[in-house]
């Protein structure tokens, strides 16, 4: 019989004032994600525009500084930790192959699923609610059955790797808001673990493999899929084509490249290569998609927000993205690594009576 399923009973460092606050800040979250989710069905120029061009866009910068708050507020967190919350979670602990196939998974659905955004995504609100809606449902399936966050926040979501190559060194470690006690349902939990990253874990193949494509493949992936503009659906297969080719071509050449730096490196200056590589993907992606937010964009208003164009002078965009790009190498590369991780650790929990 499993003890301690509801939350923040024993073992929880967190105050009543604390899980208050945090709680709040989750209630918060969720409505506004709420908000945007209906707002795709009913306004969709209004939900595409603050899901794709302001939500997503923010999200890198906040998994390089401060993962842990993202891992306590993200909306689809919080609806899939509700019935472990409940107690009304089976709470069964996963093996390290299936938890590898899970994350091996959850790269493919990312790679799988960004490019149709340019074809599908970008301008359907309808599309993008059923893909958010679909997440949601795996999430409480996948919390029903299993564990904390192991099966979703830290499995199958395809958000879950780009956490764990930006957040390999965060600013600062926050408070455990979802578990109310450890029962080392991951193994390295990366919430507790510094310096996690994709590579953090070798166990199985999965493992190895998930971790070799993210880190080598993404920053090519990006800088591919900025190449190509968005459309308007389907209308042949040469769009499908369209929009995965160059992005996978761009993900072969920087995986490549870094299987063989990877293969030329001492073990000890793997981490250095990994923060190399996490280095890039981050400052390509805001070297295109902060001029695209304010107009400067290369497909005209392709990721607009607002159109400053007649306020800032287009050097201030290259500025701007230089600075970036040198504090992202800074950050990953040349900064100290702090003993941080994303949250604490709350203390073991005993999973038998």
């Amino acid at each position: 019989m499993l003890v301690n399923t509801l939350p923040f009973k024993s073992g929880n460092q967190l105050s009543k004032r604390s899980i208050i606050y945090w709680r709040t800040a989750q209630l918060s979250v969720w409505l506004v994600g709420l908000f945007i989710l209906f707002s795709l069905l009913w306004y969709p120029s209004l939900g595409l525009s603050l899901f794709w061009n302001l939500l997503i866009p923010v999200a890198p910068f906040l998994f390089l500084i401060a993962t842990g708050v993202w891992r306590n507020v993200c909306p689809l967190a919080t609806t899939q930790l509700f019935p472990r919350h409940m107690g009304w979670s089976k709470s069964k602990k996963l093996t390290h192959l299936q938890l590898g196939k899970l994350n091996l998974l959850s790269v493919i659905l990312l790679y799988a699923i960004v490019p149709l955004r340019h074809a599908l995504f970008n301008n359907n609100g309808t599309a993008t609610f059923l893909l958010i809606l679909f997440f949601a449902l795996i999430g409480v399936i996948l919390g029903f059955n299993y564990e904390w966050k192991s099966a979703w926040c830290s499995g199958l979501c395809p958000v879950h790797p780009v956490e764990k190559l930006y957040g390999g060194n965060v600013l600062m470690s926050f408070p455990n808001a979802h578990c109310g006690e450890c029962m080392n349902c991951v193994v390295p939990c990366p919430d507790a673990t510094p310096h996690i990253n994709p590579s953090s874990s070798q166990k199985t193949i999965y493992h190895q493999l998930s971790g070799l494509l993210i880190v080598g493949g993404l920053p090519g992936f990006i800088w591919g899929w900025f190449q190509v503009p968005d459309v308007q659906g389907f209308s042949a297969i040469s769009v499908f084509l369209k929009v995965y080719t160059w992005p996978m071509i761009g993900f072969c050449i920087s995986l490549v490249l870094y299987a063989i730096l990877n293969t030329s490196f001492k073990k000890i200056h793997q981490r250095k290569l990994i923060g190399i590589f996490a280095a890039a993907g981050i400052s390509i992606y805001y070297w295109y998609r902060i001029p695209a937010l304010f107009g400067y964009g290369k497909f005209a208003e392709d990721g607009m927000l607002l159109d400053l164009t007649n306020l800032l002078p287009e050097w201030s965009m290259m500025l701007i993205t230089v600075s970036a790009s040198l504090f992202f190498f800074y950050w990953l590369v040349l900064r100290k690594k702090e003993n941080t991780h994303w949250v604490v650790r709350p203390a073991f929990g005993n999973r038998y009576s």
